[in-house]
């Protein structure tokens, strides 16, 4: 049996933000294959992992994560609100998350 993916794609589209300024504690993120705000509902209350590589080792390892939840829908189009740890750097806008599939609701 191969790997099982135990988690969704997702992508970082930015803060939350007004037109002027932005709110860099809520990050918006679109979620692979979910549309509506309906979808979106199951996804409320996931973790969501933010892996990036860095330069510098820690515990033998450049590879790094931010946890974050996804709190709150966002509009009708399926686009989600999350908190993470730290705030997400603006560096990490338009990279991919990993949605996981816990907590479960089901």
């Amino acid at each position: 049996m191969g790997s099982t993916r135990l988690y969704c794609k997702g992508r970082i589209m930015g803060h939350k933000r007004a037109k002027r300024n932005t709110r860099p504690n809520t990050s918006l993120l679109q979620i692979e294959g979910v549309a509506t705000k309906e979808d979106a509902q199951f996804y409320l209350g996931k973790r969501v992992a933010f892996v990036y590589k860095a330069k510098r080792e820690i515990h033998g390892s450049k590879v790094r994560v931010i946890w974050g939840r996804v709190t709150r829908p966002h509009g009708s189009s399926g686009v989600v609100k999350s908190k993470f740890r730290s705030n997400l750097p603006p560096r990490a806008f338009g990279a991919s998350v990993r949605v996981m599939l816990y907590p479960s609701t089901i």
